[in-house]
């Protein structure tokens, strides 16, 4: 499986970057997206095209798919012409999207009676960490094909394996909560420094440092304060992931209150049709209740 190409399924705002970070590691790529144009894209800068997941999984013993929510990894994997038409016995399949854990275990128990092996292995970093190749990637699965993933996964970023099928979206869940109740802090106290007529540059510059100081901090508060909300993850997919998240909340008895709120922020910002900017546009729901906008002070 080593030296045999790897199926690509899915080149969107994540994908495409991802697959450009394979290729560049010297691995053989086989693609394939409903976008044509996507597939082309990249088949200009190296890889094979397919126009089936069934066909990508035709000719590779190792499939990923990285696609919007669990409805399309089940299309892809079990729809029509999709990879488990195609696919051999003791293949494996990566799914690196982010989705109910309940599904990965359904599409794992699926390829299981079909003697292809699973493992879900959900990326944080958005955008811009997909183009580094800097992913956090957390796992679900047998060591075994985690180790055997270990490589492809380290042209992407750093993997860790976070127990059996499953974990690795419960990871990404526990992952997303913390993401989005970061931002809703941050909008917050930005909005607060701007009323109180405290440059909130300053402020972001005085505590960064501090306990309060964090990835997220660092990555949003510029966009905030200069209204960029060119999407690195758009609220409609952080929406998707807290959709997920109080899912599990609800098959496993555990209360998600914060997490409940931040959606219900993220949900009255979406019904302002800002769906599709940058989840750090939460501040636009603080600005709009506070009548002020989050900027930096003119010098």
């Amino acid at each position: 499986m080593a030296n045999g190409p790897i199926g690509f399924i899915g080149l969107g705002i994540m994908g495409k970057p991802m697959t450009r970070n394979l290729l560049k590691a010297g691995h053989k790529l086989v693609v394939y997206d409903i976008v044509p144009q996507a597939v082309d894209e990249i088949m200009s800068e190296g890889a094979e095209g397919a126009r089936t997941s069934k066909e990508v999984a035709e000719q590779c013993e190792l499939v990923i798919t990285m696609v919007p929510n669990g409805p399309h990894v089940k299309t892809a994997v079990f729809g029509e012409n999709g990879v488990a038409e195609g696919i051999k016995p003791g293949s494996l399949v990566i799914d690196m999207s982010s989705i109910d854990p309940g599904v990965s275990r359904e599409v794992g128990a699926g390829l299981k009676e079909k003697g292809v092996r699973f493992l879900d292995a959900p990326v944080s970093g958005g955008e811009p960490k997909a183009i580094d190749g800097t992913l956090a990637i957390m796992v679900g699965g047998d060591q075994k094909d985690f180790d055997e993933a270990k490589p492809i996964f380290d042209a992407m970023g750093g993997a860790v394996l976070c127990g059996a099928i499953g974990a690795g979206q419960v990871t990404k869940l526990a992952n997303q909560i913390i993401v989005a109740a970061n931002i809703a802090a941050l909008a917050e106290a930005l909005t607060l420094a701007m009323k109180s007529g405290v440059d909130p540059e300053l402020v972001f510059e005085a505590i960064k440092g501090g306990l309060a100081g964090s990835t997220v901090m660092n990555a949003k508060s510029p966009m905030m304060m200069d209204s960029n909300y060119q999407p690195g993850f758009r609220i409609s997919l952080h929406i998707k992931d807290l959709a997920n998240a109080l899912s599990a909340g609800q098959n496993t008895s555990t209360p998600l209150p914060l997490t409940a709120f931040c959606q219900e922020i993220f949900n009255a910002v979406k019904a302002d049709g800002k769906q599709e900017l940058d989840h750090s546009a939460m501040v636009l729901f603080y600005e709009k209740l506070a009548n002020i906008e989050v900027k930096r002070k003119a010098n």
